[in-house]
């Protein structure tokens, strides 16, 4: 059975659990680190016809008399960017599970996943209304993230200013992966992804919600906190139920079919969903 986010977070390691959560990947999912001519000694493999026999290693022949060839791991030219959003409203939490921890536990596999294929990782983050470079592509990256995304803490708002990615370059093909709950005042999400969207960069969208947000079966008196702004509201929960529940559908709808546009995949997440089995929809395609 897949791991819960409230048991990984138990851990206290966001690297262990980010291992955790790809090998019960790799379980379910043929994937493999490439290896062919590298930098970094992987293993070794019997010779093949059509290998260089400069890569046999002749002195572990003169002690084996076995033509074996040494491989290493390759590095990839995918590009992998992450995303996280550090707004205030990421502090959202329900069963002990807040979407920030959420988040950081989808990107840590997801770097994990990605750094065991030799992906070029970097990792951004949306806070202050700014997008902001946290850890460049680089050596040590992956460890760079890992440590960056536990330290990170969310708060504050997005005002409705228009913020910019970083110029990325568009020599290569890329993947731009990020984790939000996507809820927003005006069209500044929408506006911020359409403007980087394009034929060389895929967009993967983790939109992270709970339970409560997407169904709102609330009952009783209680005292409603934006997260990002401080100010507060008391409600008797029953009278607004509908009106929470109508707006909040048409609000995800209008965001699916902005974001109906080539190389850009929305998936949307509950809080009490396995992260697993979120990376396991993301991989095979599904949403």
């Amino acid at each position: 059975m897949a791991k819960l986010a409230t048991d990984l977070i138990k851990l206290n390691n966001l690297q262990l659990a980010g291992k955790l959560v790809s090998d019960e990947l790799l379980l379910g999912i043929q994937a493999s680190k490439r290896s062919g001519v590298g930098t970094e000694f992987e293993q070794f493999r019997h010779y093949e016809p059509g290998d260089d026999p400069k890569r046999i290693d002749w002195k572990l022949f003169a002690k084996s008399g076995q033509y074996l060839v040494r491989e290493s791991a390759t590095e990839s030219n995918q590009q992998l960017r992450f995303l996280i959003d550090l707004s205030g409203s990421m502090n959202y939490a329900e069963r002990n599970v807040s979407r920030l921890n959420y988040a950081k536990l989808l990107l840590a596999s997801l770097a994990y996943l990605s750094n065991r294929q030799g992906d070029q990782l970097s990792l951004y983050a949306l806070q202050q209304s700014a997008v902001q470079t946290l850890v460049p592509a680089g050596k040590q990256a992956f460890q760079k993230i890992i440590s960056t995304l536990d330290a990170a803490q969310a708060s504050g708002e997005w005002k409705t200013t228009q913020a910019s990615f970083p110029e990325f370059s568009r020599k290569q093909t890329e993947m731009l992966v990020l984790a939000s709950d996507f809820l927003q005042v005006g069209d500044e999400w929408i506006n911020l992804i359409r403007s980087v969207a394009g034929p060389r960069r895929e967009i993967v969208i983790f939109q992270i919600l709970g339970d409560q947000e997407l169904s709102f079966d609330l009952s009783g008196f209680y005292r409603f906190q934006d997260l990002e702004t401080g100010r507060e509201m008391e409600l008797q929960a029953e009278t607004v139920r509908d009106l929470v529940r109508e707006r909040s559908a048409a609000y995800l709808t209008r965001l699916e079919e902005a974001l109906r546009i080539p190389h850009v995949r929305l998936i949307r997440v509950r809080m009490s969903e396995p992260v697993a089995l979120v990376l396991t929809r993301f991989l095979t395609g599904k949403n």
